[in-house]
């Protein structure tokens, strides 16, 4: 499914689903990141887990396909959001209180910013895990 297919993460997520974000915890920004963003109350409780803790989300992702050194992973509402649509899906939900969040969500909700401005944060935080003697997630 393209990033043009996917369901908008704004609209009508229900209350109660078990939503995650799925990050790399050993990467200063994807830390911060998550530390940073808040979502709006209308969705709910948005649980953050560490992708290097594994774990049964961990197990979903791997068995989906994705790639955890290719971007975070965000299941809203039993939909999965990776890499730049994440990013997106996450201005769409966050608050835009105080001028680092008013900033991240006047860049990534714009399908078209996230497109061009993500792999070059994904370039940046690879170049920083391994300038760090970090190990990938999945090593090849």
């Amino acid at each position: 499914m393209s990033a043009l297919d996917m369901p908008d993460p704004a609209k009508a997520v229900p209350a109660g689903e078990d939503n995650w974000l799925l990050y790399d915890g050993d990467c200063p920004f994807c830390s911060r990141y998550v530390a940073l963003v808040r979502i709006r109350d209308a969705v709910g409780p948005l649980r953050l887990i560490n992708a290097r803790e594994g774990g049964p989300e961990f197990d979903e992702v791997m068995a989906k396909g994705l790639d955890l050194d290719g971007g975070m992973v965000l299941k809203l509402s039993g939909q999965f959001y990776h890499g730049q649509d994440s990013i997106h899906a996450l201005a769409l939900l966050s608050a835009a209180t105080g001028p680092i969040s008013r900033f991240n969500g006047w860049v990534f909700r714009s399908r078209t910013r996230a497109a061009v401005l993500y792999p070059v944060l994904r370039a940046g935080r690879n170049m920083t895990l391994r300038l760090l003697g970090r190990k990938r997630i999945r090593p090849e």
